[in-house]
Parts: structure tokens; C-alpha cells; sequence
């Protein structure tokens, strides 16, 4: 977690997921790269990258810049290395590009919650970050404050594909000292005697060098509802789950689960791609 993304649109909401990954980058010694992103008409976005000197573009960037420059000076960013960046680009294609560039650990944004993501990103935008995106994103919602990862829920079918993101769990949750609470989501569709969901988590988590964890089967009507559920039950400080990318979720997760735990969950919610 050395290298850290956060997009902002300098909403309040930008500003929450500007705190928390100031407080992951002084537990990581690590620094952050603040990105705004300037979306323009196609034929603006030609004329900058010939190079033309548009009057009109030079007014939003200076103006973004005077704006980031303010955002700097947060005292949250105290004694963190921050690189500040405007992108003239599409959210989603920008903060891929800054992403891959850069090499980011994981990128931190600021979400409305149960109304979906607003202000910088609108439906399909978030939707594609989250979804397709190599790198962890983490979503926060509200001012967390002192942000702290005691209690951590990961929910999977805990196939073998989902061995390669759960590495990039287990890194998390070992660096936040955090307990790991899996959880297998037992639905009607989907059942499976305790004994047999408990061994395969049990075979599952032996491969892997977790400091603190629980396995745990949890019933209800759907994956997202018994997801929310769990880490109600258990008081969770952020929900963990894996995303598939374009093809959807495992088979575990269908349709758009990871979308709407980002949109419904009230606790930080990280997603891993597979």
C-alpha cells in the first residue's frame, strides 16, 4: 500500500476518501497521488493533445490546479508525499491510465452510498473502476474519522480463482493487525450443509499465512442481503469482496453484487478483482 490513487472532484465526499488514504499512507509510509480528471468535448480533448492553446481548457485547468493546490494544504496531508495530477480524459479511461502508469497500490474513493455514486462519477463510470480495475479499490462513505480495520469481512464461494485476489486480502488484513472474518453466504440457491461449507474454507485458508482469521456460514435470502447481515452482526469496520471483472462476479457473486454493496453498504467496502 505504498502508492495510492484518490480521484477527487473536491466534493465533501472526495475529501472523506481523501482522509482515509492519508491515514493508510502514514501506517504504510507510503504516498499519495491526487488526481483530478477535466472531461471535455471530443474535439477539445484533440486540440490539447496537439498541443493548441485554448483559452477556454487553460481556464478549467488552472482553476482545477488552484483548487488542488488548496486541497494540499489539508492538514491530513501533513508530512505525506502527494503528487498532484490533472488528466484531460474520461473517469474511467483516466484513472486507469494514472493507474497503470504510476503502479498504484490501490485507489481510494468517495461514494453517496444507497443513491449510487454522484458528483465525479456517474453510473457506468464507477461501475467500470470498480469492476475492472487490477488494483483494490476502496470505497468510503461517510467522514470515518479515525479510520481502523479491527474487523474485517471477506465474502466468497472460495473457489480456486479466488486464490490469486485473496492474496491481496490476506496483505490487507495483515497489515492492519485486522481480524479477518470469512464468510461463506449460504442461500436457497446455493446450499451447503455447514460441515461441507466449513471444510472447503478450512482447505481454502491453509494455504495462505493469515495472522487472525474466523471462517464463518451465514443463511439468508440472497448473497448481498446475508453479506450486509454478517457484518452488521459481527459490527465489521469494512466489507471485502472479489469482482470478475467484465464477466460479472464468480459463481458465487451474480449479476452486479459488488456494485450494489458499494451503493447500499453504510461501511467501507474493498473490492479485489480476480
Amino acid at each position: 500500500m505504498k502508492k495510492i490513487l484518490v480521484p477527487t472532484d473536491f466534493s465533501k465526499h472526495a475529501e472523506y476518501a481523501l482522509k482515509v488514504a492519508a491515514q493508510i499512507a502514514k501506517k504504510n509510509n507510503g504516498e499519495i497521488f491526487l488526481l483530478h480528471i477535466l472531461e471535455l468535448p471530443h474535439q477539445a480533448g484533440d486540440a490539447v493533445g496537439s498541443g493548441a492553446d485554448i483559452p477556454e481548457i487553460m481556464i478549467f485547468k488552472n482553476a482545477a490546479l488552484n483548487r488542488l493546490e488548496d486541497l494540499m494544504d489539508h492538514e491530513c496531508l501533513e508530512g505525506i508525499k502527494v503528487s498532484e495530477i490533472i488528466q484531460f480524459d474520461l473517469a474511467f479511461e483516466g484513472i486507469m491510465k494514472v493507474n497503470q502508469v504510476n503502479d498504484i497500490d490501490l485507489i481510494v474513493m468517495g461514494s453517496h452510498g444507497a443513491n449510487g455514486f454522484k458528483e465525479m462519477f456517474i453510473g457506468s463510470n464507477a461501475e467500470k473502476v470498480v469492476r475492472n480495475s487490477d488494483t483494490p479499490v476502496l470505497i468510503i462513505k461517510k467522514d470515518e474519522g479515525d479510520f481502523s480495520v479491527n474487523k474485517f469481512v471477506f465474502a466468497s464461494d472460495f473457489s480456486n480463482e479466488i486464490k490469486k485476489p485473496f492474496a491481496k486480502v490476506v496483505e490487507f488484513a495483515n497489515r492492519f493487525e485486522a481480524e479477518l472474518n470469512l464468510v461463506m453466504i449460504n442461500t436457497p440457491s446455493t446450499f451447503k450443509p455447514t460441515h461441507v461449507a466449513l471444510e472447503i474454507m478450512k482447505d481454502f485458508v491453509s494455504s495462505f499465512t493469515v495472522n487472525n482469521y474466523s471462517i464463518n456460514v451465514y443463511n439468508d435470502i440472497n448473497v448481498e442481503n446475508g453479506i450486509l447481515h454478517f457484518a452488521d452482526h459481527i459490527d465489521a469496520d469494512l466489507i471485502g469482496v472479489s469482482t470478475h471483472g467484465r464477466k460479472g462476479l464468480s459463481h458465487f457473486f451474480n449479476g452486479s453484487i459488488s456494485e450494489d454493496l458499494v451503493n447500499h453498504a453504510l461501511r467501507p467496502v474493498i473490492t479485489f478483482k480476480i
